[in-house]
């Protein structure tokens, strides 16, 4: 696959329920970011997969979010929005390295793209 899934966020109207359902339910590594109201949902060392995160959603609702690997955000933007997306959050950004972007696929999905730090 020439531009993988490499992170996933939930979006949730109760953070902490969520917490407690996920790692409850699938045993989830999670490390808590106080400053930035986030939490990074984690594979544990030697298990697959990709990291995530979950975050409270103060607009009262709940989506899943999935992000593709791209090298250059505002390119695949704009070849999305060429093909019926519709961009919502421009290139940003992310403490930690990398930059997102987000659009609505034609079904009204939100869809990740992420371009790794230098």
């Amino acid at each position: 696959m020439p531009h993988p899934v490499v992170h996933f966020e939930v979006s949730a109207k109760n953070a902490t329920a969520q917490r407690e359902f996920y790692t409850s339910v699938f045993d989830w590594d999670v490390t808590v970011h106080e400053e930035a109201n986030y939490m990074m949902l984690g594979t544990r060392e030697g298990d697959t997969g990709i990291d995530g995160g979950l975050f409270q959603n103060d607009e009262g609702r709940s989506y899943v979010t999935v992000y593709v690997q791209v090298d250059d955000l505002a390119a695949y933007l704009d070849k999305a929005a060429s093909h019926g997306a519709t961009p919502i959050m421009q290139p940003t950004e992310v403490p930690g390295g990398g930059s997102i972007a987000l659009m609505t696929d034609p079904e009204g999905n939100v869809v990740g793209l992420y371009k790794p730090g230098q």
